[in-house]
């Protein structure tokens, strides 16, 4: 009976469970498997929570491994805007090195807020989360009692 015989983004064909599989080849197929490639991009932002105060919204973001350096903060017509870029570079100069490389995280978190005061949000990072601090804007009722004549 014939089967298929899978092959690698190399074009190097396995020839079956029991044979040796190169190193690299190995890791290239587990970071570019369609279906963890798929779920990397799901997940590739990094967790927010939003809690809602009476006085104010915090919104807490983990980002372990960034620096305040790393981390921009807009906000925008009710739109908080997290963005993190963190870039990562081994200038290690060694002779005859057969694999090399370099990793660059960019990710970006929009939180919708409403009745906000912009200008006295605060931020801080400590111990890899970042915790924005939204001042509520004072509400204005236009609720009023209405008389029966």
């Amino acid at each position: 009976m014939l089967s298929l015989m899978p092959f690698n983004r190399n074009g190097l064909q396995r020839r079956g469970s029991d044979d040796f599989v190169d190193f690299y080849n190995m890791i290239d197929d587990f970071f570019n498997n369609d279906l963890l490639s798929s779920k990397s991009l799901r997940s590739s932002g990094f967790k927010v929570d939003v809690k809602d105060n009476p006085e104010n919204y915090v919104v807490e973001a983990e980002l372990p491994g960034f620096n305040k350096e790393d981390i921009k903060l807009d906000f925008e017509d009710g739109k908080l805007l997290i963005s993190a870029e963190h870039k990562e570079e081994n200038n290690e100069e060694k002779e005859n090195y057969i694999h090399r490389e370099r990793k660059m995280c960019s990710m970006q978190r929009v939180v919708y807020l409403k009745d906000v005061k912009p200008e006295g949000i605060s931020a801080q990072l400590e111990n890899g989360v970042l915790v924005v601090e939204v001042p509520k804007a004072e509400q204005i009722s236009n609720k009023m009692q209405i008389e029966i004549k």
